[in-house]
């Protein structure tokens, strides 16, 4: 793999993460407790991740407007609709 600068390979991280979200809210039928037990990670936890970076920036933003980022929609009306 050629070496990349820090920009590209942060714009090129970004881009993934967008597109796991995407795939993630395509696929609602994928339900957290089974991502937990194939991946060892769910969309929660990529919400906890993303407010700890803000975190370590300073940056505060409100866990449940994180989750509604990671979700596509408030974390309560995604579980009304798709949680099993």
């Amino acid at each position: 793999m050629q070496d990349l600068d820090q920009a590209t390979r942060t714009e090129l991280e970004a881009a993934a993460f967008r597109h796991l979200l995407q795939h993630l809210r395509e696929h609602t039928e994928v339900q957290n407790i089974d991502l937990m037990n194939l991946a060892g990670f769910c969309r929660n936890c990529l919400s906890k991740w993303y407010k700890a970076a803000a975190d370590e920036k300073g940056l505060e933003l409100d866990y449940e407007a994180v989750r509604e980022m990671v979700y596509g929609m408030p974390y309560n009306d995604w579980k009304a609709r798709f949680q099993k």
